[in-house]
């Protein structure tokens, strides 16, 4: 394997999703272009590759000046091969540690090193099919911590909410225990068990759920008329057949001349960026989607393909706290383009761009942040969201209670064009 880069990700903030077989933020990955978060995170997706991202990293440099720069290293590395107490050493460990470490001190969570088999994870495409217990998750923080449960399986199930920290997994303390791999020990095979205790805030004890893990066929797109013959359709991930998948069933809803439509984005944590430029386009007929901008304030566009199938028709947008990357990049440009309201909650705010290059001899890759995306108003949302034009909670009552205010609001907004 050589060094060249092979794909920009939108780390769709890194969520992973907690089944076995997908890598995540953004996002998942493994095609030219895709958007993205980690293994039941998704990873988001990918543009196309640009020469000035990739400068030298010692073209400022001497050879005189990195033998005294790496000085310390290699005394550190031969001291702990002279005194440490267990020997031998592990070479390849020390190797990937001080990559590790290295990328850590960009103080960039979406920037890191991957190990051979967690690029390989990070490789699987998002097929809308896994192991596990369904919840979208961000492996950022502290702790493992609940983005979003996928509706109609165990984590919805069992009550898993936004913001919840995992913090024991089988009975075992999960306090300063790397969450990727806090996240390895949540997923599993189909038909076992795993018990997780939760930190929720406000409440004051841990809670705990004992969760059976299934198969979990994910559709990535739904659509339904409605009551008042309102078009509703539901995006849960933006993934291989996203595209297709929506365009299909735009056409079977708009040929029953539906009075408005409500495009749902909530708890979808993105998916791949040529993905969100094609969905996008079935809602805004021309313009900018999103920006790309890098560090040296270059930029890259992507505008609107032509063919959309709803671009007249009223519409409105439900986000939330889940919704993410991909999510934020569509939301947005209609947001931007005045082609719609948005109704909800902020949004997760991951608006970075990450590159993976694979490094030499199949020894893993790198993931580096090489820009930021812009709204076509030039808004950046990373660490921000995008805020709703109409702001409505929907509670852990009204989940428990089967209501959705968010989902009235939007009908209501629409009855009245």
């Amino acid at each position: 394997m050589n060094n060249k880069p092979v794909r920009f990700v939108l780390a769709v903030f890194l969520v992973v999703v907690l089944m076995a077989g997908s890598f995540g933020g953004g996002f998942f990955s493994g095609h030219v272009y895709t958007v993205g978060i980690s293994s039941l995170i998704q990873t988001i997706p990918d543009v196309s590759t640009s020469g000035n991202t990739t400068p030298s990293a010692t073209q400022d440099v001497t050879p005189q000046e990195l033998q005294t720069l790496f000085k310390p290293f290699w005394e550190t590395w031969q001291i702990l091969h002279d005194k440490y107490v267990d020997q031998p050493l592990d070479n390849t460990a020390l190797m990937r540690g001080a990559i590790s470490g290295m990328m850590q001190s960009l103080g960039d969570q979406h920037s890191s090193f991957m190990t051979p088999q967690e690029y390989s994870d990070a490789n699987v495409s998002i097929n809308g099919k896994y192991t596990g217990i369904g919840a979208w998750v961000d492996p950022s923080a502290d702790y493992l911590t609940i983005v979003s449960a996928m509706k109609g399986f165990p984590a919805e199930k069992a009550g898993l909410q936004p913001g919840d920290e995992i913090r024991f997994v089988d009975g075992v303390n999960m306090t300063g225990i790397n969450p990727e791999l806090v996240r390895l020990k949540v997923v599993g095979p189909a038909g076992s068990t795993v018990q997780l205790r939760i930190y929720r805030t406000g409440s004051d004890k841990l809670l705990e759920f004992n969760i059976v893990r299934e198969n979990i066929v994910v559709p990535s797109v739904i659509g339904e008329i409605i009551k008042n013959n309102i078009a509703y359709v539901t995006i849960t991930t933006f993934g291989d057949t996203t595209a297709t998948d929506l365009h299909k069933i735009l056409g079977e809803l708009m040929a029953k001349n539906p009075k408005g439509l409500i495009l749902d984005l909530r708890n979808n944590g993105g998916g791949y960026l040529d993905t969100a430029i094609d969905v996008a386009s079935e809602f805004i007929g021309s313009g900018v989607i999103v920006y790309e901008k890098y560090g040296d304030a270059t930029r890259q566009t992507y505008e609107a393909k032509p063919g959309g199938l709803a671009t007249e028709i009223p519409m409105v947008v439900l986000v939330n706290e889940g919704s993410a990357s991909a999510s934020e990049i569509v939301a947005g440009a209609i947001q931007d383009h005045a082609r719609g309201k948005l109704v909800g909650v902020t949004t997760y705010g991951k608006g970075s761009v990450q590159q993976w290059i694979p490094l030499a001899d199949q020894q893993g890759a790198i993931r580096v942040t090489i820009a930021k995306w812009l709204t076509p108003d030039n808004r950046t949302i990373h660490q921000i969201g995008l805020t709703p034009d109409v702001v409505v909670e929907r509670t852990a009552d009204d989940y428990k209670n089967g209501k959705d205010p968010q989902l009235d609001a939007a009908v209501n907004l629409l009855l009245k064009y």
